[in-house]
């Protein structure tokens, strides 16, 4: 057995998030177009006499480090999968914004997932570890994958998508995180007595994203969340506002917030971007990045 293993997972994007009414099991279904971007946690697993996790990084003292973090329910679900008892210490090194809508927590399940089966010489299938993945949550299989890919289902169920260049991003962290689950509550309240209709990916956008067109994917992005998550987080509005006006071709809160996302026509509009949005005092800090990214990788 090797003294440990390390992968790195990416931070995703939702250039589309379009969200039906809520199901009889509690879940919408989504129209949801992941796109992986460059900001990664590492996740570190070595033998251990019982499972632990540690975590660094910024904001690491929001990570719970009991055995609700997916990283830990990874090693827990593959483990009992195979007969084996999940004695691993997991250390997440964070560089993915928290609570921030960037399935930072989903990129750690992944990574220790994929970490695990590394470790123990499993060599899972890619079908398997999608499984365990879907079990854990709605966005850890495109962690797992990343690039792009379309979501349908509640997220889980994935048809992986051409994109025909580099993109570049400008991510404003909020202070403090949004419940996912809360802004789905506010998305239904917000839409009570309303026919929600059933989601259905954009043509527009598929087509943006295969010819990586960043003209024409600005005009396309959409996020039905987004009302839902400037409700809880009005603030947000000046953010979104700010990375306009320093020339980004489009802005959105992504996936269910709070981080806001803002495309640029190339990277040193992305840099002006990132100043002028520390200079507007709206968020905590701002950070660059590509996409696409590569999904989670043993280093």
């Amino acid at each position: 057995m090797s003294a440990g293993v390390t992968v790195r997972v990416p931070a995703k994007v939702n250039v589309q998030l379009s969200v039906g009414g809520v199901r009889p099991d509690g879940y919408h279904d989504l129209a949801n177009v992941f796109l992986a971007v460059g900001l990664h946690d590492e996740v570190t697993v070595t033998p251990a006499d019982t499972l632990t996790i540690s975590c660094s990084g910024p904001d690491a003292g929001q990570v719970p480090l009991d055995r609700s973090n997916l990283a830990a329910r990874a090693a827990e679900l593959l483990a009992a999968r195979h007969g084996i008892e999940p004695n691993v210490h997991i250390h997440i090194a964070k560089d993915i914004p928290v609570a921030g809508g960037m399935a930072g927590g989903s990129a750690d399940g992944a990574g220790a997932l994929l970490a695990c089966d590394t470790l123990w010489g499993l060599g899972s299938p890619q079908s398997e570890l999608l499984g365990i993945c879907a079990e854990l949550g709605s966005d850890v299989p495109f962690s797992l994958v990343g690039g792009a890919a379309l979501g349908t289902g509640r997220g889980e169920r994935l048809t992986v998508l051409p994109v025909g260049g580099d993109l570049h991003w400008v991510f404003a962290v909020a202070d403090g995180g949004l419940s996912t689950p809360a802004v789905y509550r506010e998305f239904d309240r917000l839409n009570e007595g309303v026919d929600v209709p059933a989601p259905v990916a954009s043509p527009d956008l598929l087509d943006a994203l295969r010819t990586g067109d960043a003209g024409a994917l600005a005009g396309a992005l959409v996020n039905d969340l987004q009302p839902a998550a400037l409700s809880l987080r009005p603030s947000l509005a000046a953010t979104l506002t700010a990375g306009t006006d320093a020339g980004a071709l489009a802005a959105l809160v992504s996936g269910s917030g709070p981080t806001t996302a803002f495309l640029a026509k190339d990277a040193d509009t992305a840099e002006h971007i990132v100043e002028a949005l520390l200079a507007s005092g709206s968020c905590r800090t701002a950070r660059v990045a590509q996409s696409p990214a590569r999904g989670a990788t043993v280093l």
